[in-house]
């Protein structure tokens, strides 16, 4: 009996510290609307200030056809959380246009340790376009983006941003509440014991 409650009391404080990062996730590439262009360079872009699970990541790729890529392929290997982004350069990624491509942030030492999967994306022809910077979405509600381009014949445009990026340090609202949740769950399991 003892035992069992044991293994609950373990169950319940792993699903705290897994909740605890369920905010971290790669923004872009991802879905429908945010591709990499194949032969060029690809930026990766990721939640590096929502709670990170390490602070330095090995980046992987994968695709759903094992004529593409037969297993994941480790192309970066450490990527510090606090860069909220990854230019990919062609020589670490020779990619072939296809769909089915998701990106894996693991951890630097084990990669069957994944911290972040993208959502499925497409990786378009050499020669594709990018997609606009404005369809990669943001998890801070301070960065904004808008552009415009005008002219018969040619164009001109121009965009603003505004971003806030993190030094990786916890507010003290978000130490106090995962405190508060780790005392809880701590003492929950004693009281199981």
């Amino acid at each position: 009996m003892m035992f069992s409650s044991q293994l609950v009391s373990f169950a319940f404080i792993s699903t705290l510290v897994g909740s605890a990062f369920a905010d971290f996730q790669i923004l872009s590439p991802g879905g429908p609307n945010l591709w990499w262009v194949a032969q060029s360079q690809n930026t990766l872009v990721w939640a590096c200030h929502d709670n990170p699970p390490a602070t330095t990541y090995q980046l992987l790729l994968n695709n759903t056809n094992p004529t593409i890529l037969a297993a994941p392929q480790a192309i970066v290997a450490n990527i510090a959380n606090a860069d909220c982004s990854h230019t990919i350069t062609t020589q670490q990624a020779a990619l072939t246009a296809a769909g089915g491509y998701t990106v894996i942030l693991a951890s630097a030492l084990d990669q069957t340790k994944v911290y972040a999967v993208s959502q499925p994306f497409e990786v378009k022809a050499l020669g594709a376009a990018y997609p606009p910077a404005s369809a990669t979405p943001s998890d801070d509600p301070t960065v904004s983006a808008s552009g415009s381009a005008s002219g018969s014949g040619t164009s001109s445009g121009s965009a603003a941003s505004s971003t806030k990026k993190s030094n990786g340090a916890f507010t003290t609202s978000q130490v106090s509440a995962a405190g508060a949740g780790v005392l809880a769950a701590i003492g929950v399991a004693i009281g199981m014991l």
